[in-house]
């Protein structure tokens, strides 16, 4: 056996191995850094020359950034600061006194200040709202009936209005439940779908308008007394309010005034002796601006209530005019001669009297005399009904102050556009996505039809037709919300591509799904609500969330049509004389609140995903 040695035997060592290095650690940030970082030579390189680009980066924004501006209330004080401590040139340092001055117009634009907690209940209340939906694991599933109150209790309290009209809007669709679970067991689950659709059409255009109208005329005939009452205090007490306010302001502008006295001395002083008058004339601007914004405020008020004062001292006038008014527009409309009886707005009259000019139409004078008469006669008689009608909804009002939508900007806006038409195109898209795969020849040529033609068209493009031409097709005198049009056209747009994702999703799924549903016997809508949809939608988590995420980025394009959105703001902001050549910050500000949105929903969609294991296994 002395021939037995480490060489020839396989299995047998009776021999020690050399010491050799232990391995390089595979596990923890080293190990990390050596498989991803440093794993050759090329990767080495990269790595060296990537950390150089970054460092540098670092060491140009992170000065910049680092400004004591907070308290600054114009560029030219911004610029007073940095060249104070040395710093000069276009990129000396950030000015963040506009972010201080401004963050809360580029949250909620006009908005008014006083109803700030309409907005932000809202939008709390949207997580309580969403977690059946994205986290049903985690909650109780009765949190569910808030679900569904939540899309009515929206609105209300962003836009305002009677505590009548969201309880009737959730009565419309109670009702629309009962008709549709009625019929779909009678006659089938589409007559029933369309039956109840047809009924919240119905509802929402003649019904909720009807009773909702009754209620305020009766509620305002019996309050309208005590309200006048109540009016004319209030002016009282408000105007006694600016007077006290208007005698601060004078104060504390003679005290802002007085320790601005030093601001030339303390320029050339040098040795932070500006910041510091920046600094101690802090308390009293902040003391100034919130008496202003109180004076504005209550004189707004003021001009409401005094408003509404009007209207109601003349409301009686108004309805003892309206028979007479209804009778003199519809005999002048009557009167009218054949070749203008068909005008029936300003804009035709408009038309009209241009092709005459062009030589394109032949009509007397006297005519169109008479059909500016009748189209004065109906506008008048128009706008005395609206007086009537928003006085009497004025007086009974048992609710929240309204909202014009003239108000809402800022990320309030483009959070409202975002969560609206995000919530709505996910289901609109699941029924396009089924109609382009229906065996129904019309049902199918409709889908494809809708979203080849909104996928080859720009989204600016319906924005612009939202604005403008979307009137053209409504009844003289009928007022449409504008962020109310551009949901819908955002909706629309989202929904086209959204049918693509599904469809793409139902595309991935083997036959041998279908086809086991067949053999339980399921009906085709039970087969979609119970084994192809989910599974499809697990499928196309990553593109539904992309385009979730490019929607709510897409709501910026709502500052072409005159919308203020935070770029809109922006602009604006810029155009004042205080903060005119403020670029980077309030971009980036900007820039900031889309991408912590956008994150955590792309976040969610990496939760989601790990939590439903996307994927065949």
């Amino acid at each position: 056996m002395s021939d037995i040695h480490s060489e020839t035997v396989a299995y047998v060592r009776d021999t020690m191995l050399p010491e050799r290095e232990p391995p390089g650690s595979t596990v923890g940030a080293v190990g990390w850094m050596r498989e991803n970082l440093f794993s050759g030579w090329f990767n080495t390189i990269l790595t060296v020359v990537s950390l150089i680009l970054i460092a540098w980066i670092v060491s140009v924004v992170l000065p910049w950034a680092w400004s004591p501006t907070w308290n600054a209330e114009s560029l030219n004080e911004c610029r007073g600061i940095l060249n104070e401590m040395g710093r000069e040139g276009h990129f000396a340092g950030a000015c963040w006194g506009v972010i201080h001055d401004r963050w809360v117009q580029l949250f909620f634009g006009f908005y008014p200040a006083d109803l700030y907690w309409r907005p932000i209940l809202a939008f709390l209340l949207l997580a309580p709202a969403l977690a059946p939906v994205l986290f049903s694991d985690k909650v109780p599933a009765k949190l569910l009936y808030f679900t569904a109150i939540y899309p009515v209790l929206f609105p209300w309290l962003l836009w305002g209005g009677p505590i009548w009209t969201p309880i009737l809007v959730l009565v419309g669709f109670v009702l629309a439940g009962v008709i549709f679970s009625y019929l779909s067991r009678a006659s089938g689950t589409l007559i029933g779908i369309i039956a109840a659709l047809a009924f919240v059409v119905v509802w929402f255009i003649w019904g909720l308008g009807a009773i909702s109208g009754q209620i305020n005329h009766m509620l305002g005939v019996s309050r309208l007394d005590a309200k006048l009452e109540q009016v004319q205090d209030r002016i009282a007490d408000r105007t006694a309010e600016l007077a006290r306010i208007d005698a601060e302001l004078a104060e504390t502008q003679a005290e802002l005034a007085e320790i601005m006295k030093a601001e030339s001395e303390a320029k050339e002083t040098g040795d932070g002796a500006f910041l510091n008058l920046i600094n101690t004339a802090q308390p009293t601007r902040q003391r100034l601006k919130g008496l202003r914004a109180e004076k504005n405020l209550y004189g707004n008020e003021v001009s409401d209530l005094n408003s509404l004062r009007q209207r109601i001292e003349r409301l009686s006038t108004n309805v003892e005019d309206m028979p007479r008014l209804e009778e003199e527009a519809a005999k002048a409309r009557a009167d009218l001669p054949q070749d203008v009886s068909n005008v029936r707005t300003e804009n035709g009259l408009s038309a009209l009297n241009q092709r005459i000019a062009n030589g394109e139409a032949d009509v007397p004078s006297e005519n169109v005399a008479a059909l500016e008469t009748a189209l004065t006669l109906e506008a008048k008689l128009r706008a005395t009904k609206e007086a009537v009608i928003d006085t009497y909804a004025d007086v009974a009002r048992i609710g929240l102050r309204p909202v014009d939508s003239r108000q809402f900007g800022g990320m309030m806006l483009s959070l409202t556009i975002g969560v609206v038409s995000i919530a709505l195109s996910l289901p609109i898209g699941v029924l396009l996505a089924l109609g382009r795969q229906s065996h129904l020849p019309l049902l199918k040529a409709l889908c494809v039809g809708f979203i080849e033609f909104i996928r080859g068209v720009p989204l600016i493009t319906l924005l612009f037709v939202a604005s403008t031409l979307l009137n053209i097709f409504l009844p003289p005198g009928t007022s449409f919300d504008i962020i109310l049009r551009v949901i819908i056209m955002a909706t629309l747009f989202a929904s086209a591509y959204m049918a693509e994702v599904v469809r793409g999703g139902l595309a991935a799924l083997p036959k041998g799904q279908y086809e086991g549903a067949d053999s339980l016997g399921l009906n085709y809508w039970q087969a979609q609500r119970l084994i192809i949809m989910p599974q499809a939608l697990k499928i196309s988590i990553p593109g539904i969330v992309s385009t979730f995420i490019g929607l709510f980025k897409d709501t910026t394009l709502v500052s072409i049509i005159g919308l203020l959105d935070p770029l809109g703001l922006s602009n604006a902001i810029r155009a004042d004389s205080a903060w005119n050549g403020i670029v980077w910050e309030i971009y980036g500000f900007i820039a900031l609140m889309f991408f912590v949105f956008c994150f955590s929903m792309s976040r969610y969609s990496m939760y989601l995903e790990r939590k439903l294991h996307t994927g065949h296994r």
